[in-house]
């Protein structure tokens, strides 16, 4: 996470529009509400994790344990609030995907002081495709980037006043994410290195906050929020869990996540996520009268000018020493590149999906930069990211299309099919 935290002492002392940034949430909220219960039918992983989260509801025994259990017992309480229909198996992510939305906005405004350059990231957010597509679909990595991108929010919020119950709260969220899916455990661990070498740099940053008290305050909160998360399986018809089952359980979660999986079609390497090579196509059928589609791609103009925007900001911190400018880049490259390290047999883009929405965040922070110096430009490329947005719109909301072919005028190379 490099010095990302460090970013906030360069800000400039505006107010904190927290209204505004309530007033995006539920602006969001409402965007991705609307038609979100077509397809009446479960999409790609759904298969996977509705059956789950219904086993949570009636706690009838575990189900797809390679994975924690938060994000399915949050899909359950979907369905115990809406029903076990499309609203219920949904609703839940919608209110993930605004709570991301907002945290881009509180995020840009940490590292800029700026409320334009805020809503310019929230903005390229909604418009990059992939927060649209994971907030109307119930699948885990939605939730864990919610806790995750809000756990590093009020973590970098901290530093000014040392304030130990934001930096517990920190502490918490990173341990929910966790408790979503296991690759936010490394922004834990990230967390607490770039504490120790920004304390070391500056003691005067998170005053009366000291390296004993807050690594044991990351650490200890988070890991006892992850097991609380748990509780529920101790209550099972079958197979319920035990205190002397718990650590072992973790065990079987590792060798499952790890085990070597069979050849997918929409399996991809980790590189390739930033160059959008092989997106994944979640539905492509008739279905509810129409042939539909939805297919989870980052828009070109947010994906590509968002690599682009990473690179102006390593070279803007090189040149002026920029934390802020830093901050957003190291996000980005870590949540990339822990993908190049973590045991898995088999990558799909939508594991690209964090950082995808970092370069969100990085692209706000390098417009707001230099916007002095690219003027009108920033309109120009906003319009872009825009239209793009109305010509992909049908195969991202499972619009109806002419004909099983159509598919073909938003594959702009044969990797995408």
């Amino acid at each position: 996470m490099g010095k990302l935290m460090a970013a906030r002492d360069e800000t400039v002392t505006t107010p904190r529009p927290w209204l505004l940034g309530m007033a995006i949430a539920l602006a969001a909220e409402l965007l991705f509400l609307f038609r979100v219960t077509v397809p009446d039918k479960p999409v790609f992983d759904e298969v996977h994790y509705l059956p789950a989260a219904r086993a949570l509801r009636d706690l009838s025994g575990p189900a797809n344990m390679e994975h924690p259990l938060l994000a399915k017992e949050l899909i359950a309480l979907g369905l115990r609030l809406f029903g076990d229909g499309p609203l219920g198996w949904r609703a839940m992510s919608t209110v993930a995907g605004s709570a991301t939305v907002a945290g881009v906005f509180a995020l840009t405004w940490l590292l800029t002081g700026r409320t334009r350059a805020a809503l310019t990231g929230a903005l390229l957010a909604v418009l990059g495709f992939t927060v649209y597509v994971q907030a109307r679909i119930a699948m885990l990595d939605t939730f864990l980037l919610a806790f995750l991108l809000w756990g590093i929010v009020l973590l970098t919020a901290t530093m000014r006043d040392g304030s130990v119950a934001r930096w517990t709260a920190g502490a918490t969220l990173l341990g929910l994410a966790t408790a979503c899916k296991w690759v936010a455990a490394p922004y834990v661990a990230a967390a607490g290195v770039t504490f120790v070498m920004m304390k070391r740099e500056r003691p005067a940053r998170w005053p009366g906050l000291g390296a004993r008290r807050a690594l044991a305050l990351l650490g200890g909160v988070s890991v006892a929020v992850y097991f609380l998360t748990f509780v529920p399986a101790f209550f099972y018809a079958n197979e319920r869990m035990t205190v002397a089952r718990l650590l072992p359980f973790q065990w079987d979660m590792y060798l499952r996540q790890t085990q070597k999986l069979p050849h997918h079609t929409y399996q991809s390497d980790w590189w390739t996520w930033p160059l959008l090579i092989r997106p994944i196509w979640y539905l492509y059928e008739p279905v509810d009268g129409a042939q539909r589609g939805i297919i989870l791609l980052g828009n070109p103009a947010v994906m590509w000018g968002g690599l682009a925007a990473v690179a102006a900001c390593y070279w803007g911190w090189v040149k002026r020493g920029s934390a802020r400018l830093l901050a957003p880049a190291v996000l980005w490259t870590f949540g990339v590149g822990i993908f190049a390290v973590i045991p898995k047999s088999l990558g799909f883009y939508y594991y690209y999906y964090p950082a995808s929405v970092f370069l969100s965040v990085a692209l706000a922070v390098a417009l707001d930069h230099w916007r002095a110096r690219l003027e009108w430009w920033n309109e120009v490329y906003l319009l872009l990211a825009f239209a793009l947005t109305l010509y992909f719109l049908p195969v991202l909301t499972a619009a109806p299309l002419a004909h099983a072919a159509a598919f073909h005028r938003w594959t702009w190379f044969p990797s995408w099919v």
